[in-house]
């Protein structure tokens, strides 16, 4: 999780290992294991054990990689997308996993136990893992993938305003995505014979996104659960938007918290279709507060998946108003 974030929580960051001697042989011998990646990527390797400075971690990681990805598939490593799922998006089987484990051990000189696999399910994983690993820092929680019943089970938004078809949540971010039908109520009038995403429904869906990394993954104290009926919009800062969104459009929205210490968390935030940027924000600021756990629906188990009260959830949805962002399309 960024600096901001875990300070705010009292964790103490501890210092990165100091490197070991760098001789001219070692240099020879990480040639040899990068021979098929590219020379970026034997760059930043070696950067990485003359300095031990993990900021050259993440070009490590995404080439080794790509060596192992199919041809066709390495364009989707292009900008390194964290939200990039390593079976369905990249064909990374385990046994093809076990051979990138085995040369990020050999390159960046570390052991990672097989148990420790079995939660790395995208590029952002596999990057924040190997970067605790060097740093000493605890291993961040697992990326939980949300479908739309989940979802629609702990938001306080309901349909037809809520615009997540689907979602993951880490520690470190929220990653999800939203298929514009062209049924949406708004688009009816925005505009005449041009139906066009209104850039305050982006922003929406943002913060949509954000409230969901409180419930789902944020850090919180003891015996305490952030509740979704104390979370609001205060504010964002840094909005450009770069393109019309429409009809058929599946957006990617990314958040990522900055600033965490309760009643305020800030998170910066990003929307692409494809390639493209759409919107980018700095800063979107809301408010929440924390509850007893004790005191919030037991989930159940449904396939494998915990599931809120239905009525629970129902009940919260109409206590809540929707979050909105005030700002015009």
């Amino acid at each position: 999780m960024p600096d901001a974030v875990s300070s705010s929580l009292g964790t103490a960051k501890p210092n990165p290992p100091t490197p070991k001697p760098f001789a001219p042989e070692d240099e020879a011998a990480l040639r040899e294991a990068l021979k098929r990646c590219s020379p970026s990527t034997f760059e930043a390797a070696v950067q990485f054990r003359k300095t031990g400075n993990a900021e050259h971690v993440p070009a490590v990681v995404i080439g080794v990689i790509e060596r192992f990805v199919e041809p066709d598939l390495r364009i989707k490593l292009k900008d390194a997308d964290d939200d990039l799922r390593l079976i369905e998006d990249l064909g990374i089987d385990s046994l093809t996993m076990m051979e990138i484990v085995i040369l990020v051990e050999d390159v960046l000189q570390m052991t990672i136990n097989n148990d420790e696999l079995r939660n790395l399910r995208t590029v952002g994983d596999v990057k924040t893992f190997i970067d605790c690993k060097i740093r000493g820092l605890p291993l961040p929680k697992p990326t939980k993938f949300i479908p739309i019943e989940h979802i629609g089970s702990v938001m306080p938004v309901q349909p037809p305003f809520l615009f997540l078809n689907e979602a993951s949540v880490s520690s470190t971010a929220a990653n999800g995505k939203y298929k514009i039908t062209g049924q949406e109520f708004f688009l009816q009038g925005h505009f005449k014979d041009n139906p066009v995403m209104p850039a305050s429904i982006m922003l929406e869906a943002l913060g949509q996104l954000a409230v969901l990394y409180l419930l789902e993954g944020a850090p919180t104290e003891p015996g305490k659960m952030v509740s979704s009926q104390m979370i609001f919009f205060t504010g964002c800062e840094g909005v450009r938007a770069h393109r019309q969104c429409k009809p058929g459009d599946i957006l990617t929205l990314s958040i990522k918290p900055k600033r965490m210490k309760m009643p305020l968390a800030t998170f910066e935030g990003s929307i692409r279709v494809g390639q493209e940027k759409a919107v980018i924000v700095e800063e979107i600021t809301l408010t929440f507060g924390f509850v007893d756990a004790v005191n919030q629906p037991v989930p159940i188990t449904v396939n494998g998946a915990d599931h809120g009260s239905a009525a629970s959830s129902a009940e919260s949805a109409a206590a809540t108003p929707p979050l909105r962002v005030a700002m015009g399309g």
